[in-house]
């Protein structure tokens, strides 16, 4: 099997910072693009930012300057490091991992639990 866990997320007030994990586990030959994502209530889920194996970062502009997404290749982890928060982040982050499986399908896009990330004012 394979599968991502979530950790790192909770109550901050407005301007404070909390840093996200994500470590995919499992039947894992491969892993290429790694992601975190986030859905308020009541609204889509929205694009964070974005990291490829060899490194190249995407963001949303509503994080841009803010957030900085991170990866450690060994560890199979990726990493969101989320500063002056506001109260429009809070959010469900979940991770997304493009990953190739030792075992059958072996292309797979494996979505995490979620983790609560709420912002006080």
């Amino acid at each position: 099997q394979v599968q991502v866990v979530e950790s790192g997320g909770g109550l901050v007030q407005a301007g404070g910072s909390l840093r996200l994990s994500c470590t995919a586990s499992g039947s894992i030959l491969s892993i290429n693009s790694m992601a975190w994502y986030r859905q308020a209530p009541g609204k889509q889920r929205e694009l964070v930012a974005t990291i490829t194996e060899g490194g190249i970062t995407n963001y949303g502009d509503s994080v841009k300057g803010r957030f900085t997404i991170s990866r450690d290749n060994a560890e199979k982890t990726v990493y969101l490091q989320m500063n002056s928060l506001k109260p429009e982040d809070t959010a469900v982050y979940y991770c997304n991992v493009d990953l190739i499986a030792t075992i059958l399908p072996q292309r797979r896009d494996i979505w995490g639990q979620g983790t609560l990330v709420t912002v006080s004012s």
